[in-house]
């Protein structure tokens, strides 16, 4: 998963257009390279996974705060 955030600012990032164009990626965990389909979580399934990533980061809660657009966590489905 990864967030959308851009700080908070009321625009989203361009990476997330991009995705939004084209969800086809290649991504890089460490030593692990693998290709995925970027998707935006559901609204049933992003509350969840909103836990998770504040766990990791929390200040995508202020961010989010910052803004009145939604800020979309984006799973990475593993191709």
């Amino acid at each position: 998963m990864i967030v959308a955030s851009k700080g908070g600012a009321d625009e989203p990032p361009a990476w997330y257009l991009n995705l939004s164009a084209q969800p086809q990626v290649e991504v890089q965990v460490k030593g692990d390279r693998f290709t995925a389909t970027a998707r935006t979580a559901s609204a049933d399934e992003k509350p969840g996974l909103w836990k998770t990533m504040i766990a990791e980061w929390p200040a995508y809660d202020e961010y989010q705060e910052k803004t009145s657009r939604e800020i979309p966590v984006v799973v990475l489905e593993r191709a």
